[in-house]
Parts: C-alpha cells; sequence; structure tokens
C-alpha cells in the first residue's frame, strides 16, 4: 500500500525525468490534488490537454497497477481536510443533471456491497462476543456519528446492558464520563470523516487504561483504527455534503440482532412483559382496526 503522506513528494521527486504531458499531470495534482482526486482519467486529461490514456500511464509510472488505485490514494490524503463549502461543490458536480433519489440510493447499496465485501467475519465474532462479556459497554461518536451511536446506546439499553453514551459537549466532560473505564469493560467508537479529535483522545485514554475498543469507521488510515481491538470497516463517502452512514448504521443492526440472538429465550421474555406495561400505559398507539 502506497503512503498517502508522500504519493506528492513522489510525484515532485520523479516530475524532472517525466514527458511534458506527464509534467502536465503532475503540475496539476500537485497544485489541485483535492480536484483531481474526484476527476475521472478522461476528465483529469481533459482539464490538463492530454490524453486518457496517458493518464493511466502517468498513475502506472508512479508504481499503481492502475488510476483507480492512485485516485484512491488521492482521496485518503484529502478524507479529512475537506470543508462543508469543498463538498458542496463535489457534490453539486457529481450529482448534476442525475437523478438524485436514485443516485444516492444506488450509491449507499454499493456502500453497503463493499462493506460485505471488507468486513471479517471472525473480527465482527469477536466483536460481539468482547461486548457480550464486558461489564460496561461505553458509546462514542461524535458530530453525525452521534445519531447511530445513540441509536445504538438505546438498544443496548433496552436488552439490559450496563451502557453508557458518551456525549462530547466539551473535552473535559468526555473524560469525565469515561473515567471510569477499566479492563472490564469495552468502548464503541464510530468515527468518519472528518474525524473527531474528541472521539480519538478518547479511543487512546480507553486503550491506555485497558479497555477493549471496537472501531466502527471508514479505512485502516482512520486515526482510531490503531488503537482498536476489534476493527469493522463500513464504508462511507467523505466526498457528499451529507455523511453516508447507511453501512455503519447497518453494522450497528447487525450487532443488535447478534446480541438478540445470543439470549433469545431472556430477550422474549423481557420483551414480552415490556409489551404488557406499553399496553396498560398507552405508550403507543393503537392500529386502526380494519373495516370491512
Amino acid at each position: 500500500m502506497h503512503n498517502k503522506n508522500n504519493i506528492i513528494s513522489a510525484i515532485k521527486t520523479k516530475r524532472a525525468s517525466m514527458s511534458k504531458s506527464h509534467k502536465k499531470i503532475a503540475d496539476f495534482i500537485c497544485e489541485h490534488y483535492d480536484k483531481a482526486a474526484f476527476m475521472t482519467a478522461a476528465k483529469l486529461g481533459e482539464r490538463v490537454e492530454v490524453s486518457e490514456s496517458t493518464v493511466v500511464r502517468f498513475a502506472s509510472i508512479m508504481g499503481f497497477e492502475g488510476y483507480p488505485e492512485f485516485q484512491y490514494v488521492l482521496r485518503e490524503i484529502i478524507k479529512n481536510k475537506l470543508t462543508a463549502v469543498q463538498r458542496m461543490e463535489i457534490t453539486s458536480s457529481k450529482f448534476a443533471e442525475k437523478d438524485i433519489l436514485s443516485t444516492v440510493i444506488l450509491s449507499d447499496i454499493e456502500k453497503l456491497r463493499q462493506t460485505l465485501d471488507s468486513v471479517s467475519v471472525s473480527d465482527f465474532t469477536s466483536a460481539i462476543n468482547t461486548v457480550a462479556n464486558s461489564k460496561r459497554i461505553y458509546i462514542l461518536g461524535a458530530r453525525t456519528c452521534f445519531s447511530i451511536a445513540n441509536f445504538l446506546g438505546f438498544y443496548l439499553s433496552l436488552l439490559s446492558y450496563d451502557t453508557k453514551l458518551i456525549t462530547t459537549n466539551s473535552a473535559s466532560e468526555t473524560f469525565e464520563q469515561i473515567f471510569d473505564a477499566g479492563k472490564e469493560d469495552c468502548i464503541i467508537a464510530i468515527s468518519y470523516p472528518r474525524y473527531s479529535r474528541r472521539t480519538l483522545s478518547a479511543v487512546k485514554y480507553a486503550h491506555d487504561k485497558g479497555s477493549k475498543v471496537i472501531a466502527i469507521t471508514d479505512s485502516e488510515l482512520s486515526p482510531i483504527y490503531p488503537y482498536a481491538d476489534h476493527k469493522i470497516i463500513a464504508s462511507s463517502d467523505m466526498s457528499n455534503f451529507v455523511d453516508s452512514l447507511v453501512a455503519p448504521l447497518s453494522i450497528i443492526n447487525a450487532i443488535i440482532v447478534a446480541l438478540v440472538m445470543r439470549n433469545e429465550e431472556e430477550v422474549a421474555k423481557k420483551f414480552t412483559a415490556l409489551e404488557n406495561i406499553w399496553d396498560e400505559y398507552q405508550v403507543y398507539e393503537k392500529p386502526i382496526p380494519e373495516t370491512e
């Protein structure tokens, strides 16, 4: 795997020995890698006035098997650097003159496919065992990730796990909430670009205290990845203005279902009792009876 931090310097180093056409590509990428990362080989070639095949050969001389691999590395460089305005510009160009509804849904379906291909069943099973055997489960997700962290926390609490949802209003409050984390506990951290510094700090703290760390994130290059005992990669798309969290939410659904299946009889008894309570206190609206 190519180091995302040295690809630009590698291009600059090789530039002197490049052809005139390849120098055009090199100069554009070094100055505008944030734009080049989301251009097809044909679009990049058009932009610098060279052929698509020349762009593909450029990726090859830089040591990549093809242009898609080269483009992937460029995207990794900017993953945590795109501002909201830049993401909006990319989204605008990406969806221009397209059926937005079908394009977004098909894109999410593709992320689910990628996630299914990348998640290790053994890692997932090990993560479930860790959750089931932990004394307390801390759940952490900052900013947009908080919504799915809250979803997971709600269901784990409903399943009678000792669960603590960490809020990140301030750095000091975050550490106060995980202060008691220890070797018998685990922390489920959900982190996607732009990666939250508070999430990373909290994961480091829990790791140093001996807590098991389960990371739900988008890449091996995610800052929380090195501190995780269990790593679950669920695809996202940092180039869109709105974060796509369909894949990590699906992973969370799978975690909940797996934990239910471990204690199916006990869960059934609890929910039978809860249904009676919900009916007695009219927690939910009763369905409208069908009329003939």
